[in-house]
């Protein structure tokens, strides 16, 4: 049986990229709902449509309308591309008559995993078809061959009964782990894991009463012994000619691996690296989901600020301060409860989300549990910090988070301010507070004075960390990063700045001083005899989409004539998510000037491979998560030399940040990785210093 399928899909290269993935068929492409519906009137035969609900001239829910009403297409199986927060258009393309759905960015295992179950339900369809008139299923040889699990059933209970005929496929057994006799005396529902098997049923029950001709959900089965399969699942009603009664066919296939990926890269996104908790992004989901269902019950965030324990990296050293932030991530944890979670939102705040309490009173409470807690952690650091208190508004219906977290900041700075010593003291947010917000314009107008040249007393400034070439175990780059000092706030992190700069536009004209300062280290370097030691700068995705980018840039090189071979420019995973035809461009300008590329942040941007290979860019950068979690990783079960690994195969060189431990160098020198940072090389140095590193550099690491 020949497969045609036909892609929908206003994007060219998501129609080339679904079209290679799944060249083994029979593949025709449109792009628009126009021309979607003039193939489907000039090819027959076509077996499935894949198709983009968003699209100009016709966007998919005519196609959809239009398919519904012409009796030819009644067999055409339809799948749609929605994007993660298009929830109501996935419903509304399924009464129209989908009947299944895929999520942008599109992950491709997962695609060819569901495009492999529907064209096996398809085969088997017809060769059902076929063989109706002799009232038997003769098709033995695509069913026991096939890389589906497949199941018949002519029964009518999830659970076993003793009148139920089933027909199970050996791949149906290898991926449950339970032989057909097993899975008939159990039935289905009892290896179901218990999370999965009410939604399950509730499909199942609107299969049997007709509602539904057919569903398709990712489960967990339960192996003999207690192990979990997930498998991407379809399930269909069969009504062969001249039988009364419920029958259905069931196929799955193994997505273990896929899930296990997902999860960790979810896991990635929705946790702190250092601490395990969950993060500001888990965070914003949460409430957003929370007010979306319009939960009326009290709600409150109250966040620690422990900005002060930076204070004492000076004297016992950042890793002494990492330790300390992960003992106060311990001791915060044991008040988690179901209505209590607890973020880590910044390096140096925590924070907890309530629901369903009771009153101000029982906030207060529970403040001062954590108050005595994080006191007895301290005591011998005799030290403090601030604990804000923030109540959200019942009758709200959207939310801020930058605005909540903004003032639960405030209310925690003036909660460190009436603080003394080694003590912790809460403090409600009110509107007495909201001058505190003038921190962020001080830092506004300290950006804004910079960019303008005005003479004052706000400074940026750059610093270098050396990279190292383990191949040839000598330094082939720094890093250049932008550091800010303000008369009235003194250093203010990039992490406060920079947002600051992006959201004002500021990023523009700082990038430029950035990129200007880093090409007059690279001519200080040369001066210096260090011809062949580069630069590596980081660029914001506003500057890279800015139209006069690349030519600007070019005449700076042109102007301080710098070596283009000698600068490489860093940009993280997540930009290419939105952007990534318009990027990719620019990376090929910026290529063919001579100069080299970088992913920062490999590993936790949750790309798609099949796009990273298309790049053009020289490194990835593998994030500092992957180098920590060789620490307390079994070497041989750590990831990272998979990651690197990939990395060579996709034609890149592989940088390590983060590295602070002799066995993290150890574990990558063994593992090819090319160059390393962190730490255990350098910190961040300022320009003097960085000459002194390099005069005074050993080669023995």
């Amino acid at each position: 049986m020949i497969i045609k399928i036909l892609v929908v899909d206003d994007s060219a290269s998501d129609r080339l990229i679904i079209k290679n993935m799944l060249s083994e068929y029979c593949i025709l492409t449109a792009c628009d709902g126009v021309e979607a519906m003039q193939a489907l009137e000039e090819h027959d035969g076509i077996n499935l449509l894949i198709l983009v609900l968003n699209m100009p001239n016709m966007n998919g829910f005519q196609v959809l309308e239009s398919l519904k009403k012409n009796e030819r297409f009644s067999k055409l199986r339809t799948i749609i591309l929605t994007n993660n927060d298009e929830l109501d258009n996935e419903i509304k393309g399924l009464k129209l008559g989908a009947v299944d759905y895929i999520r942008k960015p599109i992950q491709f295992e997962s695609l060819k995993a569901r495009i492999d179950v529907h064209v096996a339900l398809l085969r088997a369809k017809q060769e059902l078809e076929q063989n109706l008139d002799e009232q038997a299923f003769n098709f033995d040889m695509i069913f026991e061959q096939s890389l589906i699990g497949i199941a018949i059933s002519l029964g009518i209970e999830p659970e076993h009964s003793s009148d139920t005929i089933v027909k199970i496929n050996s791949m149906f057994e290898q991926i449950t782990g339970r032989t057909k006799e097993e899975l008939i005396k159990l039935g289905w529902a009892k290896i179901t894991h218990p999370d999965d098997l009410e939604e399950d049923l509730v499909n199942f029950r609107k299969l049997q009463a007709g509602e539904i001709k057919s569903y398709t959900m990712e489960k967990r089965f339960i192996k003999p012994k207690g192990s979990i399969v997930w498998v991407y699942m379809i399930v269909a009603a069969l009504a062969p000619p001249g039988k009364i009664g419920f029958e259905h066919i069931c196929f799955i296939k193994d997505i273990s691996d896929r899930k296990q990926i997902e999860n960790e890269l979810r896991y990635i996104n929705e946790h702190n690296r250092l601490t395990g908790l969950y993060n500001r992004d888990y965070l914003e989901a949460r409430l957003k989901n929370d007010t979306k269902q319009k939960k009326r019950s009290k709600r409150a965030l109250i966040g620690i600020n422990l900005s002060t324990v930076q204070l004492l990296t000076a004297n016992f050293g950042f890793l002494y301060t990492q330790d300390l932030i992960k003992q106060a991530a311990e001791a915060l944890s044991r008040y988690c409860t179901d209505n209590r979670l607890l973020f880590q939102t910044a390096e140096n705040r925590f924070l907890f989300y309530l629901a369903d309490y009771k009153d101000k009173k029982e906030l207060d409470d529970f403040s001062k549990t954590i108050e005595y807690g994080l006191e007895s952690l301290f005591a011998a650091e005799r030290m403090g910090g601030g604990i804000g208190i923030l109540e959200i508004d019942e009758n709200q219906d959207k939310f801020d988070l930058d605005l909540l977290m903004r003032r639960l900041l405030i209310a925690s700075e003036k909660s460190i301010n009436m603080s003394e010593g080694g003590n912790f003291k809460a403090c409600f947010y009110d509107e007495e507070l909201e001058s505190l917000i003038n921190r962020e314009r001080d830092i506004m107008e300290a950006l804004f004075a910079i960019v303008a040249d005005d003479d004052s007393n706000d400074e940026l400034f750059l610093q270098y960390q050396p990279i190292l070439n383990l191949k040839k175990g000598s330094i082939c780059c720094f890093e250049v990063l932008a550091r800010l000092k303000t008369q009235k706030l003194g250093l203010v992190s990039p992490v406060e700045f920079i947002p600051i700069a992006e959201k004002t536009k500021c990023i523009i004209q700082i990038g430029d001083k950035v990129i200007a300062g880093a090409f007059y280290f690279l001519n200080k370097l040369k001066e210096h005899g260090y011809v062949t030691i580069s630069v590596s700068i980081n660029v914001s995705v506003f500057q890279l989409l800015r139209p006069d980018f690349t030519s600007r840039l070019f005449e700076m090189i042109t102007a301080m004539q710098v070596n283009p071979e000698n600068i490489c420019i860093e940009i993280t995973e997540s930009a290419f998510i939105s952007d990534y035809e318009i990027i990719n461009h620019i990376i090929d300008k910026l290529k063919d000037y001579g100069l080299r590329i970088a992913i920062d942040d490999f590993g936790t941007g949750y790309s798609s491979l099949a796009r990273e290979k298309e790049l053009k860019v020289d490194y990835l950068k593998v994030d500092k998560y992957f180098i920590d979690k060789l620490l307390d990783t079994d070497p041989d079960k750590a990831i990272t030399s998979d990651i690197i690994s990939m990395a060579h195969k996709l034609g890149h060189c592989a940088i390590a940040e983060g590295v602070e431990h002799k066995c993290q160098l150890q574990y990558l020198k063994e593992h090819g990785c090319d160059n390393i940072q962190g730490y255990f090389i350098s910190k961040p140095l300022n320009e003097d210093d960085a000459f002194e590193f390099l005069e005074g550099f050993c080669c023995g690491y």
